[in-house]
């Protein structure tokens, strides 16, 4: 998640743990800095982009290691708070309570965070909440802002921020459930077309849990999917776009499509644009608009040769979107016009996703 949601969530952790023991300021400040404490592997230089980006959110965001660390970081707080020397259990708990919410909610974006390193290396992603969500951070902030601006706990604000948690963790809840009734909709659309994939993926579009993006990958081709959580699903348009798959084959042994491949969990495109083979990750961003973009290998007289990896601008979106966005969150049906050309109906998604598909020679 951003940085602000999360010094928020470690302001209201720190205050649920240490609010009655020291002021209401300092354990907001306190949560607030440890909840920024994880992403500070950003800080870790790489000389590969790729990665930079498959690697972040590993051993910091663990939570063994932050297990590990949190008796550091503990007995630094009671050193500099006389009012936590006498705490240590409490000061103990509000530090790995910080880390752990702070890696568990990063383990709800699509993005992914390796919750069991080393033990376990794969990253843990639901992708049930979008990575900056003002209906989940808001309350977090009411209770931040309110706690510095107190001098001492009250009934009232523990009333409030009790409040503030409890709507935030309900509304994660709210998404894990959406996405389930997402995933169903989405296979009675795909199914009803008669239209087999590989693999899906249901994630939020911007800034809310309402209206979802479907990402359906098959060998050839993907069909993304916008639909709501409520509402008729008769106006559902499939997006179908070319996946790259002919591409693979001039790419082989490049240990960077492997890194890529195995990261994005199969959800990735190749493109080949003025001779450079570039590999976008289909999770995060909307078509063409892809965060993560990487030029990975170049075509010459030669054949294909690798390239040291360099990470490729995709932009942050196209325009027309947010009027889009809003328009189908308030019901009403629109296009989005960067992919309207690639608009179909339904009924012809099983002839067009088993088109074949034209492969380059390598």
């Amino acid at each position: 998640m951003d940085t602000l949601t999360q010094v928020a969530l470690g302001a209201g952790v720190g205050l649920a743990v240490l609010g009655r023991r020291m002021a209401p300021r300092k354990a907001a400040l306190v949560g607030g800095v440890l909840g920024i404490v994880p992403d500070l592997d950003v800080l870790v230089a790489f000389d590969d982009p790729i990665d930079s980006f498959v690697l972040h959110r590993g051993a910091s965001h663990s939570l063994i290691v932050q297990a590990v660390v949190t008796p550091l970081f503990g007995e630094a707080l009671m050193r500099l708070f006389k009012e936590l020397r006498q705490e240590r259990l409490s000061t103990y708990l509000a530090v790995y309570l910080v880390f752990a919410t702070h890696a568990l909610l990063d383990a709800l974006t699509v993005y992914g965070t390796r919750l069991l390193w080393p033990v376990w290396t794969d990253a843990v992603g639901t992708g049930s909440v979008f990575i900056i969500d003002p209906i989940y951070t808001v309350p977090l902030l009411i209770a931040l802002v309110w706690a510095l601006c107190l001098r001492s706990w009250t009934a009232r604000f523990r009333t409030v921020l009790t409040a503030c948690l409890a709507v935030s963790t309900a509304y994660l809840a709210w998404g894990l459930v959406a996405q389930q009734i997402v995933y169903g909709r989405a296979a009675r659309v795909l199914g009803d077309a008669g239209n087999g994939h590989e693999r899906m993926l249901a994630t939020p579009t911007p800034f809310n849990t309402l209206y979802w993006k479907v990402i359906a990958v098959d060998d050839e081709r993907y069909v993304n999917l916008y639909l709501p959580v409520f509402g008729s699903a008769r106006s559902v348009v499939a997006y179908v776009h070319p996946r790259g798959a002919g591409l693979a084959g001039c790419l082989a042994g490049v240990e960077a499509l492997d890194k890529l491949a195995r990261f994005s969990d199969g959800f990735y495109r190749i493109d080949l644009h003025e001779s450079e083979f570039i590999v976008s990750d289909l999770r995060m961003g909307l078509t063409p608009n892809y965060v993560f973009r990487f030029a990975i290998a170049k075509q010459s007289g030669d054949g294909v040769r690798p390239i040291p990896p360099e990470r490729r601008d995709g932009g942050r979106g196209a325009p027309g979107d947010l009027e889009w966005l809003f328009a189908n969150l308030s019901g009403e049906f629109a296009l989005r016009p960067a992919e309207a050309g690639a608009a179909v109906a339904d009924a012809r998604l099983p002839a067009l996703a088993g088109s074949p598909e034209t492969r380059a020679a390598c």
